[in-house]
């Protein structure tokens, strides 16, 4: 059953937040600071026990677009679906990973940063993968080259992007929208400085409006 999310959705506001939250208890206070600076979307990172409960609880609110990221097993899809998730994120190309969150109706961006995974990517239905991590994998520049023989495939550069380069991955006709974190520092989560995490959400939204 899909969600009824599209890929245009997801990525309107050009930033995916990837967020790492260790106790489920901040999860409302982070939505409310995702949501009050004008970004209200959240890649919840399967890294800590407290993922499934983040998701559930930003999930239920109904003013987020919420999903799982660092998912690595058809299992956590499954939990990511049950707890209100609308997509998936992955470091990797893992077929089965794929299947299972297109069974679920669930968008999913798998990550692929050679020719060879972009392709595979291509064979199994998908058009947008993630490029991770990018800074390592070339960057801008890498990626200027990759979209060439690929010219209907879509990226989503995460892992190393930030505030000083978004904009050089957003200025490519391939790049739609950039995963990242420095609006959402996991020490501020964890600190319940949500004042802070807003102020840094809007500042990521005006850095990239004009764009």
């Amino acid at each position: 059953m899909s969600t009824g999310l599209t890929l245009q959705t997801l990525t309107e506001r050009k930033i995916v937040p990837v967020v790492v939250v260790n106790d489920a208890a901040n999860a409302n206070g982070l939505a409310d600071a995702l949501a009050g600076g004008g970004l209200p979307v959240a890649e919840v990172t399967f890294r800590t026990e407290a993922a499934a409960e983040s998701i559930k609880i930003m999930a239920a609110r109904g003013d987020l677009i919420v999903g799982a990221g660092t998912v690595i097993k058809p299992q956590q899809v499954d939990v990511a679906a049950d707890n209100g998730a609308q997509f998936i994120v992955s470091p990797g190309l893992l077929p089965e990973v794929i299947k299972r969150a297109q069974e679920k109706g669930l968008i999913v961006l798998p990550g692929a940063v050679t020719p060879g995974e972009i392709m595979r990517a291509l064979s199994l239905g998908l058009d947008t993968v993630k490029f991770f991590p990018a800074a390592t994998y070339g960057g801008p520049a890498a990626l200027k080259s990759l979209s060439a023989p690929f010219p209907g495939v879509s990226f989503l550069p995460t892992g190393g992007v930030n505030a000083q380069n978004a904009a050089d991955y957003l200025a490519l006709p391939c790049v739609n929208a950039v995963g990242g974190s420095w609006m959402v520092p996991a020490k501020a989560v964890d600190a319940g400085d949500f004042a802070n995490v807003e102020h840094l959400v809007r500042e990521a939204v005006a850095g990239v409006a004009h764009l």
